[in-house]
């Protein structure tokens, strides 16, 4: 099982470097059908805290600074108090602004739209999210449009995401420790997986030097697609 468990962490952290995202969304996915749902959160919030916090500083020369800090100023706050919004919004809701903000996100970069996301939006947008990500697996994936529809691209794009996740998962952490979630049995599984997800950074940011720009945006926007489906699908 923890070889496994190390597997599924190094392919996470070569996904995410590679794409901005989704190695996380199917982490906990593939952990909740070998372990539950319960140690699934348990083992991933950790080990994604750490894996994005190395992330950002593997990408720390592009992140785009103003723009995370807005997202972290409204992402943090709305991770603490969870569920407020989440657990007022039906399934379906969440699920139109998943697609929805998603296809404007596609739209724009095929330029079939022109527009971009107002600076001044970044924070009630990272507050919304944040809060929604306290109570639905598939809420994070937000971040990766807004983010998107906001003008970043390429490096900017993965070391500020990052840095927004790390800061969201910091919150998730928090909470789950004084809830009592982590055991003393979840030790070893939190720090393979973790180390593993750096390993798969690494890898990752070797990997995706050597691909050309159309590629890796190519890959952006794939994997944004396919984490909306799997979410809307309620698979997490």
């Amino acid at each position: 099982m923890i070889l496994a468990l190390g597997l599924l962490g190094l392919c996470a952290g070569v996904l995410t470097t590679l794409a901005g995202q989704g190695g996380g969304l199917f982490l906990l996915l593939l952990c909740s059908i070998l372990l539950g749902p319960r140690a699934a959160l348990a083992i991933t919030a950790p080990a994604l805290l750490i894996g994005n916090l190395h992330r950002a500083i593997l990408f720390r020369r592009h992140i785009d600074r103003p723009v995370a800090l807005r997202m972290i100023l409204g992402a943090v706050p709305g991770a603490f108090v969870g569920g407020l919004l989440a657990g007022r919004l039906p399934e379906w809701g969440l699920h139109v602004l998943l697609v929805g903000i998603t296809a404007l996100s596609v739209a724009r970069a095929l330029r079939w739209l022109v527009f971009e996301v107002p600076r001044a939006a970044l924070g009630p947008a990272g507050f919304v999210v944040g809060a929604m990500t306290g109570t639905s697996g598939g809420a994070g994936v937000l971040f990766a449009p807004v983010l998107l529809s906001a003008g970043l691209r390429g490096t900017a794009f993965v070391g500020t995401i990052a840095t927004v996740a790390f800061a969201t998962h910091l919150g998730r952490v928090v909470a789950y420790a004084s809830s009592g979630l982590f055991t003393r049995e979840l030790l070893a599984p939190i720090v393979v997986v973790a180390l593993a997800i750096t390993v798969g950074n690494a890898v990752g940011e070797r990997v995706r030097a050597r691909l050309s720009e159309l590629t890796t945006t190519r890959l952006e926007y794939g994997v944004l697609v396919v984490c909306v489906g799997v979410s809307v699908l309620g698979l997490t």
